[in-house]
Parts: structure tokens; C-alpha cells; sequence
């Protein structure tokens, strides 16, 4: 059974910075991708940044410059640090992983809130 563990988030002032964390476990499957997902209320779940298998790595326009993804394949962790964060990247976050096969595996999400 595949699961994505999630950790980090929170509440912050605009302008600060927030890691977060997502551990793998249970995949039987080679992984094509590991990413970052964010849907805030009343919007549709969107791409934040993504990392491919042979490291190739795409970001939202939104959030160029200010987050970073990484990934620790032998541990199979994905991680992302976001700087300068702005109310408008308030959102629920989510930890996505896509396999070989093409199927995707979603973490339960975690809270991030921007505010002053």
C-alpha cells in the first residue's frame, strides 16, 4: 500500500518561509514524478512544482523564484521550501507522486496559511 506522509506547514507572516516534507513508503512501482500540488477555497487543485525522473523540474509561473523543490530518491522524499510566501499561496498542499504505470498517489494534505 502506497502512502505519502506529509509534514511542515503552518501559519506565517507574509514574506517568511515554510518547509514542507513528504515521505513515501510501499511503492512496488518505479516513480515517474514527485510534486507538489495546492488548492486554495473555492479553487481547483493546481500544479506547484514538480520533478520528473530523470530530474527535469517545472514550476507554476505563480511561485518562480521563490520555491524550490528537492528530492532524496534513496529515501524517497520529496521536499519543498518556500520562500517570500505571499496570502495568495494561502492553500491546502499536497504531496503527489505519479509511478511507472502512471497512476497517482495523493498525501492527505497539510494546511499552509499566510497572513498578517
Amino acid at each position: 500500500q502506497v502512502q505519502l506522509v506529509e509534514s511542515g506547514g503552518g501559519s506565517v507572516q507574509p514574506g517568511g518561509s515554510l518547509r514542507l516534507s513528504c515521505a513515501v513508503s510501499g511503492t512496488t512501482f518505479g516513480i515517474n514524478t514527485m510534486g507538489w500540488y495546492r488548492q486554495a477555497p473555492g479553487k481547483q487543485r493546481e500544479l506547484v512544482a514538480v520533478v520528473g525522473s530523470g530530474g527535469k523540474i517545472n514550476y507554476a509561473d505563480s511561485v518562480k523564484g521563490r520555491f524550490t523543490i528537492s528530492r532524496d530518491m534513496a529515501k524517497i522524499t520529496v521536499n519543498l521550501h518556500m520562500n517570500s510566501l505571499r496570502p495568495d499561496d494561502t492553500a491546502v498542499y499536497y504531496c503527489n507522486i505519479r509511478d511507472a504505470r502512471w497512476v497517482d498517489y495523493w498525501g492527505q494534505g497539510t494546511q499552509v496559511t499566510v497572513s498578517s
